[in-house]
This record gives structure tokens, C-alpha cells and sequence, in this order.
């Protein structure tokens, strides 16, 4: 079986520091090289896996601002389209354009839809709905316009995440600084529990940042220590008591939610969108809808068996059982030819 994995170019894959989608692409690319599976990368040229590489772009738009994103995105996406037939599948990890070149192409196409940026682009995943095999990241981000073939989680890679048993006494935010994701209700909860935040993301949001986040950072009880990469990122997560979540929109995974839960850390999330998927309540963390709630939450984290947050995690979203989620969507696609 011949696997193209079309990965973005926002970011290098994998990313050096933020970059979900492209890290998401990279662990299903390299767990497919594990298992034995012939695997062609189409990402950046400084991208970085076992599998074969193949590239227009050296380097990200998102790092190069010299690039031009749609037209780097559209050499791209048509490098690989252009050769679909050396393929037996292509897999996109690449939102709605690729779409567009599947009944061009006898390769079938599994697309792993990462979310919907905006209502506006379900009307091109209807229009090849009964050419595309769709597979979702989590149940609750399905559309009930769309037909699906199967849902698999996002998987990680247990060797980047370190177990930690004994955690420090503060609280982590670690995401995009953006009002969906929570970053000034971070805040809030941190100082009404008295605990020290700290926060890791890349700022996507600038006015955001500048009126909700920046008057709070002291250094002190509120420390802003900016984008992460993966050493960093595995340090902040485990030492973490906990992670906070409190999201105002139904993400649709949440890798961070993941990765703590990895490291052992429980996860104080918004009920919202794929969390109920995601967090055991009670078991791995705790589901709650207010700023209030969430810091009556901090008083029972003490109760939340760090051990069982990673065992936890290792069973439903290793970068394994994604990969022999996918194998299975590829073979079943394969077999209906």
C-alpha cells in the first residue's frame, strides 16, 4: 500500500512550536512508517520524517513571509495531485482545497476534516461528499450534513511526553492566545484559587492579548513564557497541577487536553465540544462551565490519580491506536474498489 500524506504549509512538519495540523500529519506519518507502510510526505522541504519527502515550498509561509499563501499552497496541493496515480491513497490533512481535484483523480482521497474554520466551507465538503471519505477527529465535531466514514482520535506520540508524579503548585494555559480559548478566564480562576499561571502560546490574537492578557503578566503570579517548542512544552505539562481549558467555542479535539493528560496532568476544561470525549469528569479532570466552578474544581484535583490521567491518555489517544485507526479506513476503502 502506497500512502500520500498531504500535510499543510503554514508550518514545518512537524512543527517547531505551534502548528497542530501539521503535527498531527507528522504522527500519522511516522506511524505509518513503524508500521511498515511505503509513505510519501508532501510538506515543507525543511520538513523532518522517515518517509519519503516531497516538496515545492523549502520552508513555511507562516516563517516566510516572503511567501505568497495561496500560491504556495495551490503548487502544493497540485505537486501531489499531478502524480495521484502513484498512490493508492492520498490522505489530506489539508482542509476543503484539496477537494476540489478528487473526481480529476482515480486515487481515493480520505480527508481528515480538523475542524470547520467557519460554516461557510461546508458547502465544498457537500459537494464531494459522495467522492471523499470523510473521517473526524472526534464525535462531536461531526456535521449532519456530511456523510463520515469513520472517527479517529488525534494521536501522540507517549515517548515526547514525560510522566510526572510530582507536580509544582501552579497552573498552566498552553495554547494560541486567541478569546476562544480561554486565556483572560485562565487568569481569572488562577487568582480567585490563589495559584501561580503561567502561560505558553503563540499569540494570535494581538488586541487580545495587548487589553485582556498583557495588564496581568507580572513575573510573578502571572508569567508569560511564549510559544513553547517540544522540550519546553513537556517540562510546562508536567510540572503543571493542572491544565486549564476553559474554552468559549466546541473545539473539536484540543491536543494540549491530550498531551497533560500524558505527562499526568489533569485538565480543568469548558464543557464544550469534544472535552466529554476527551476528559474522564471526575477521573482525569473536570468538566465545568464557569470561572466559578472551575475554581471549586482545583479543590479536588487532589483526588485525580496522575497515573491513571496517562493511562488513560495511552489508551485512547496513542499515536498507535490512530494509526491502526487509519490503516483500518484505508483497507476497508481499498477492499470496496
Amino acid at each position: 500500500m502506497k500512502v500520500a500524506i498531504l500535510a499543510p504549509i503554514a508550518w514545518r512538519t512537524p512543527p517547531e512550536k505551534y502548528g497542530p495540523w501539521e503535527q498531527v500529519a507528522a504522527n500519522i506519518t511516522e506511524g505509518l512508517v513503524e508500521k511498515g507502510v511505503d509513505v510519501t510526505l508532501f510538506a515543507t522541504g525543511n520538513s523532518q520524517t522517515k518517509a519519503k519527502l516531497q516538496y515545492v515550498s523549502q520552508t513555511a509561509y507562516a516563517e516566510d513571509h516572503s511567501l505568497d499563501p495561496k500560491v504556495w499552497e495551490c503548487l502544493h496541493i497540485s505537486h501531489l495531485m499531478e502524480q495521484a496515480s502513484e498512490f493508492d491513497i492520498i490522505h489530506n490533512n489539508f482542509d476543503f482545497l484539496p477537494l476540489t481535484y478528487s473526481r480529476l483523480i482515480k486515487t481515493p482521497v480520505v480527508t481528515t476534516i480538523h475542524g470547520f474554520s467557519s460554516p461557510k466551507i461546508i458547502p465544498v465538503y457537500k459537494k464531494y461528499n459522495a467522492d471523499n471519505f470523510y473521517v473526524s477527529i472526534s464525535n462531536s465535531d461531526r456535521s449532519p450534513e456530511l456523510n463520515y466514514t469513520a472517527t479517529v482520535y488525534n494521536g501522540i506520540d507517549g515517548k515526547d511526553f514525560t510522566f510526572n508524579a510530582k507536580p509544582k503548585d501552579y497552573l498552566l494555559f498552553f495554547g494560541r492566545i486567541h478569546p476562544e480559548k480561554g486565556t483572560w478566564e485562565s487568569i481569572q480562576i488562577a487568582k480567585k484559587a490563589n495559584k501561580k499561571l503561567i502561560i505558553s502560546g503563540l499569540i494570535q490574537d494581538e488586541a487580545y492579548f495587548e487589553e485582556k492578557v498583557k495588564p496581568y503578566i507580572n513575573g510573578e503570579d502571572v508569567v508569560y513564557v511564549g510559544n513553547s517548542g517540544p522540550k519546553e512544552r513537556d517540562k510546562l505539562l508536567g510540572e503543571a497541577l493542572a491544565l486549564l481549558h476553559p474554552i468559549s467555542f466546541d473545539e473539536p479535539f484540543g491536543l494540549s487536553v491530550a498531551e497533560a493528560m500524558f505527562c499526568g496532568t489533569p485538565v480543568i476544561a469548558f464543557n464544550r465540544g469534544s472535552m466529554p470525549e476527551l476528559i474522564a469528569h471526575t477521573k482525569t479532570g473536570f468538566l465545568v462551565n464557569t470561572v466559578e466552578e472551575a475554581v471549586e474544581a482545583l479543590n479536588e484535583t487532589s483526588s485525580i490519580s496522575r497515573k491513571h490521567c496517562r493511562d488513560w491518555a495511552m489508551n485512547n489517544f496513542s499515536l498507535e491506536k490512530m494509526v491502526d485507526g487509519y490503516i483500518d479506513v484505508y483497507k476497508r476503502i481499498l477492499n470496496e474498489k
